[in-house]
């Protein structure tokens, strides 16, 4: 089969969930004998632009370089091409690229729409943005022939809202093997320290992970890892939560680095509550970290009963606390996390996305598919959902100035 994936920012993956996945997956349904073809996104001053990348055929388009506009005018231009360059099925990521998908319906393109996480649900959207995520959710479920979801509670989330019915496809989680050398560059004792890798964004709780750390009797230090993609006011809330035991390395780009950032953490404190299945939290456990994490479904589905979980500073600062009062238990609580890893391969992964791809390319999608519109939840339908944290008004003033829509 021709498989074209679009709607990220392409590949070398360099960012986030969807261009991991598309690098995994994209490299073995070429290593199974498909044409896959990647729509990258251009990036400034980056002159090199392959045409391949581990056997994927790459096509580089611009993008709006203002940053409401850039996902939706790059996969426009994306969709363009496409529609010229026939392909026996197609794979849209984020429910952001919606209103572009009657452009597929038209030229008669089979697609399925992985639809990501709760985006309408995070902070750094102003009102204007989180009501077109809202709106864009409708438009997938509308008219994509399939829908993808990476976490059970974004399967029981559509099903609920829409009545409609997602084909379920996690990430997988790297076993990352275990090393040290490159510690001793950041003046780290393998085992003596808590890890956070996140952006700093509420969503992320950073700060309320910084706080409970401050409040607990931890000798250990909180390696934090990541910054700020949007609000100067978030990065000084949490800065001015921690105490002279938390470290800030900012970002960490050398893979090898970080992934013995998490292999050899004490704990890793995973606060992300909105995005589905995190490629960090499985990194973390693919790494036999032991995982202390925000209380909501998508997180409890990756660590199960391997991890901890929190709900505020105060239950932070009590299982770091109780972490560092029982080696043993931390230890077993890792190599619990390593085995749960395995559950998580990229390999049974792709076989679903080479699954899901035939059957659109024969034309298997629903004679009727969802109308798009929400339905209120009888009765026991409820779904779990994280609870959106107030954030003050600085933030949001913040968020909505420099992220008003995707």
């Amino acid at each position: 089969m021709r498989i074209a994936m679009l709607g990220t920012r392409g590949v070398p993956a360099r960012y986030g969930g969807f261009e991991t996945a598309v690098e995994e997956v994209g490299r073995r349904l070429v290593a199974r004998g498909h044409e896959v073809v990647v729509y990258c996104r251009t990036v400034d001053g980056d002159a090199a632009r392959p045409r391949q990348h581990l056997g994927m055929d790459l096509v580089h388009l611009p993008a709006a370089r203002k940053r409401s506009l850039e996902t939706l005018s790059h996969t426009a231009l994306s969709v363009v091409h496409l529609v010229t360059h026939r392909t026996d099925a197609a794979i849209v990521f984020n429910a952001a690229n919606a209103p572009l998908l009657p452009v597929l319906r038209a030229a008669r393109i089979p697609f399925a729409t992985h639809v990501d996480g709760l985006e309408w649900k995070r902070a750094k959207w102003g009102p204007v943005g989180q009501r077109y995520y809202r709106f864009a959710e409708s438009l997938a479920v509308r008219w994509s022939d399939a829908l993808i979801a990476d976490a059970r509670g974004i399967a029981d989330y559509y099903r609920a809202e829409f009545g409609a019915p997602t084909t379920l496809l996690r990430y997988g989680a790297p076993l990352v093997e275990p090393g040290a050398d490159r510690l001793a560059e950041l003046d780290l004792v393998p085992g003596e320290y808590h890890l956070v890798v996140a952006r700093f964004e509420p969503e992320n709780h950073v700060d309320v992970i910084v706080e409970g750390y401050a409040r607990s009797a931890a000798t250990k230090p909180l390696v934090v890892v990541g910054s700020a993609p949007y609000s100067d006011a978030y990065t000084a809330r949490v800065h001015a939560a921690a105490d002279q035991r938390v470290r800030f390395l900012g970002g960490v780009w050398d893979q090898v680095q970080l992934d013995q950032l998490y292999a050899n953490a004490y704990t890793y404190l995973h606060g992300h509550s909105v995005g589905g299945t995190n490629p960090s939290l499985l990194r973390a456990i693919g790494a036999g970290a032991a995982v202390l994490a925000y209380d909501v479904d998508f997180n409890r589905e990756v660590a199960g009963e391997s991890g901890r979980y929190f709900g505020d500073a105060a239950d932070v600062a009590a299982l770091v606390d109780a972490a560092e009062a029982d080696r043993e238990a931390v230890l077993k609580s890792g190599l619990r996390a390593r085995e749960l890893a395995q559950d998580y391969d990229w390999d049974s992964v792709t076989e679903g996305y080479e699954r899901l791809a035939a059957a659109l390319a024969r034309r298997e999608s629903p004679a009727r598919r969802p109308s798009g519109r929400r339905a209120p939840a009888g009765p026991g339908e409820q779904v779990r959902l994280p609870t959106p944290r107030q954030v003050p008004a600085d933030e949001a003033e913040d968020a909505t100035r420099s992220r008003g829509m995707p």
